[in-house]
């Protein structure tokens, strides 16, 4: 009998499909930053691209953005969708691939939720239950 060893991929999906987005991560955060799209509302917004999630197949990547400040989301996913055909285009020489993925724009939400929970964590409530009980003697 043969033992079957399963392999543990890392959370957020495999090796592989975890490096491609980061190398497309970085690909996207440098053509923003370089000033590689050539419209009004993504000139005048610096925009961060923490994460990149690819598909198992790699055939779709989902690109999670924000802009600083976190003002103007809707304009600046709009503004990318709208030169989402340009993007691949950049990605595709700068990435070596066999396909370029199709692109998916995201608005990152997990600062958001940081500040939600700092905020519950601040909250009277919290900190009255955080508080040493003085009448435990």
């Amino acid at each position: 009998m043969s033992r079957q060893h399963q392999k543990s991929s890392p959370p957020g999906g495999s090796t592989r499909s975890l490096r491609v987005g980061e190398l497309i991560r970085h690909a996207v955060a440098e053509i923003l930053a370089q000033g590689g799209v050539h419209d009004p509302v993504l000139e005048s917004h610096l925009v961060t691209v923490p994460e990149v999630r690819m598909s198992p197949d790699l055939k779709l990547a989902t690109i999670y953005v924000m802009p600083l400040g976190g003002r103007d989301e809707k304009l600046v996913i709009d503004a990318l969708e709208h030169h989402k055909r340009f993007l691949r285009g950049e990605i595709a020489h700068r990435v070596n691939l066999k396909f370029a993925p199709e692109l998916r724009f995201r608005i990152d939400e997990r600062f958001a939720e940081a500040e939600r929970i700092d905020k519950l964590l601040r909250s009277p409530a919290v900190q009255k239950d955080l508080e040493p009980n003085s009448d435990q003697d």
